[in-house]
């Protein structure tokens, strides 16, 4: 048995920002994607995943039924023959793992889901965002659900604020531009609980509130503007600013060998780098004018480009 393929994704802009009610863009990224699988002579990862998934069914029985009710008996006996999450995504790296593990255990567990078929009100698409935050708090201790939203849709999605979000279009990519968004691999595992936990600690600072209001969130902002209307030229001014506010305030969650390097980009405007979900380690997000100028600042470091302008 192999259930259907739910892909990672990228939130280009609002990590953290979100959570405060900044704007975000969030992409599927089909590099990677997982599927629910049953066999026979399970590897080590299946099995690790396969108990993963027991804990997992455990806190799905008290998640709140008039959120979300699962067909529990089904699943039960599912992960009792080795059900396991057949994943390629990188655990730990910021491109959703347990996102798409939420969308696919949804999609085929729930009673009376909402569908990508249906015509996606925002009601429904909040409605899709609640569950999936719900579900998803398990493997975070807090999520936003959007992880698995755009995982289980497969489609970009704008977060205008918590309560209002939307499916939307992008600029289409050209394949031939030089600007490109790219992902660096740090080559750390990262973990998103204890830097959300950084995060709501400094939270509690009205500086560190300020800041995000009046730096942060303004320029994630002007960034997920420039994005969606393709002014290339005011968007890599405003993801300049953006890398400069999180090497300055968000320094525990970038990995402290890639400070140097975070500085080196943006005092020479080859690059700019920004967090790619939770940070702590996993992919660091890039955002260049020019890629092969990139490719050969960043020559001891495996990128992947994602989008070209």
């Amino acid at each position: 048995m192999k259930g259907p393929l739910f892909y990672s994704k990228i939130l280009l802009f609002g990590e953290y920002g979100i959570i405060k009610d900044s704007k975000g863009l969030s992409i599927p990224y089909n590099f990677y994607n997982g599927a629910l699988k049953t066999g026979e002579n399970l590897s080590s990862e299946a099995k690790a995943s396969n108990k993963s998934l027991k804990r997992f069914v455990d806190y799905l029985e008290k998640v709140d039924s008039n959120l979300v009710t699962f067909n529990l008996k089904n699943l039960r006996k599912d992960v009792r023959d080795g059900m396991y999450f057949d994943s390629s995504i990188p655990q730990g790296y910021g491109v959703g793992s347990s996102g798409a593990l939420v969308a696919a255990i949804y999609d085929k567990y729930a009673k009376d889901p909402i569908t990508v078929l249906e015509n996606l009100t925002r009601e429904k698409l909040l409605k899709l965002k609640s569950i999936f935050s719900e579900m998803e708090s398990f493997f975070h201790g807090k999520s936003s659900g959007l992880d698995p939203l755009n995982s289980y849709l497969s489609i970009p999605i704008l977060i205008n604020s918590k309560d209002n979000i939307e499916a939307t279009g992008i600029p289409s990519q050209r394949t031939t531009g030089k600007g490109a968004v790219f992902l660096l691999d740090s080559g750390i595992v990262g973990e998103t609980a204890p830097m959300v936990r950084i995060f709501m600690e400094n939270m509690k600072k009205e500086g560190f509130r300020n800041m995000l209001k009046e730096q942060f969130i303004k320029h994630t902002d002007a960034c997920v503007e420039d994005f969606l209307k393709g002014d290339i030229k005011s968007l890599f001014s405003n993801t300049k600013q953006l890398s400069r506010v999180v090497l300055n305030h968000f320094k525990p969650m970038i990995p402290k060998q890639f400070h140097e390097l975070w500085k080196k980009g943006i005092e020479t405007n080859a690059y700019y780098l920004k967090l790619c979900g939770s940070g702590g380690g996993g992919y660091i997000l890039g955002f260049t004018p020019d890629i092969a100028l990139a490719q050969k600042a960043l020559k001891n470091y495996k990128l992947e480009v994602v989008y070209n302008f």
